[in-house]
């Protein structure tokens, strides 16, 4: 098993700045609902920086999506809560919601490549962006304004003049960065911000968003496949499967001692120096959310299933501090 990462955090005293309760989010298709987000709750506090983890078609970014408010049809939001200081996003007028998308909870896309504006400048994203928030500035006040934001991602003043297609993938990244923290938010949803990058300019990118995170006091969720990342990135970690969260607790705690054989997977999947040469991967595919099996929905995968496994589904309960997990085998806190 690969060796615990060596981050050490405490998670932040006081409220919650977002908390999440029993989301669910539906896709109606002509075969019936498929149940993409299914019960997920968890709070964030401020400064957190949390980890969602799965594999594809797991549910991550259909439920930071879903904080968004950004599900289209035929999807939608069929249940739960999200409140985000206090109020609750699910409810807001479209008014009031746009408002609060980058000022208060902002989203830096998958994909940067697809994400900027081709036919305006970097400068004019970021004054449309400050603009359309009640943002007013003369124009030398503007300038600096937005070479100041870049230079908080690392790029220099020229390229507020560029176009996206000037700019190399780990440019447009940070552009996108960029955008998401202009409003100074309370929480920064990443998803998966580091995919089509290489590891080099990944880990770069990544370095960029913690310091700008830790600059402005914001929470962040990051979406990805990458333990590995993970484990460098974030402090607590989520584990999604079939749409549900499976294992969260501190990302020391669940490299350690994994209490979900899922966790347990895909934690061993990861390259290893010690087994060179030896690739372990999870065998089976994950289930269909329009017809998922009875009792825990990875007991068709997991080697230590037992009865239990196949005919209840284990609720989420804790496991130990700040830990909980969904399986029937793992230990309960004492």
């Amino acid at each position: 098993m690969t060796a615990a990462p060596q981050r050490s955090f405490e998670v932040a005293a006081g409220e919650p700045v977002l908390k999440v309760r029993d989301l669910e989010v539906r896709f109606e298709t002509s075969a019936g609902p498929v149940r993409a987000v299914d019960g997920v709750s968890f709070d964030l506090r401020p400064g957190e920086r949390l980890g969602l983890v799965g594999e594809s078609g797991s549910g991550k970014s259909t439920t930071v999506l879903a904080l968004l408010r950004m599900i289209r049809p035929p999807g939608r939001i069929a249940g739960g809560a999200v409140t985000l200081g206090g109020e609750d996003v699910l409810a807001l007028a479209p008014e009031a919601l746009r408002r609060i998308r980058f000022s208060r909870m902002s989203l830096i896309p998958q994909g940067a490549m697809s994400s900027l504006n081709p036919v305006l400048t970097v400068g004019d994203q970021i004054g449309d962006l400050l603009a359309a928030h009640g943002v007013r500035l003369s124009g030398a006040a503007l300038r600096q304004r937005m070479t100041d934001l870049l230079a908080r991602v690392g790029l220099g003043a020229e390229v507020v003049r560029l176009f996206p297609h000037q700019l190399s993938g780990g440019m447009k990244q940070r552009v996108c960065i960029a955008l998401a923290i202009a409003l100074r938010p309370q929480v920064i949803v990443a998803d998966e911000p580091t995919s089509a990058l290489d590891v080099v300019v990944q880990k770069q990118v990544l370095t960029t968003l913690g310091a700008v995170q830790a600059d402005i006091g914001a929470a962040v969720i990051l979406i990805g496949h990458d333990m590995g990342l993970m484990a460098q990135f974030a402090h607590r970690i989520g584990v999604m499967y079939a749409g549900r969260l499976v294992e969260i607790g501190p990302v020391r705690d669940i490299f350690a001692t994994p209490a979900h054989p899922y966790t347990r997977m895909l934690i061993s999947s990861l390259p290893s120096l010690v087994r060179r040469g030896v690739f372990k991967g999870i065998p089976g595919v994950a289930p269909s959310l329009l017809d998922p099996p009875p009792g825990c929905p990875f007991h068709v995968r997991c080697p230590a299933a037992v009865d239990l496994c196949r005919r209840d589904r284990p609720a989420l309960r804790d496991v130990g501090t700040g830990r909980q997990a969904a399986c029937h085998l793992a230990e309960a806190a004492p």
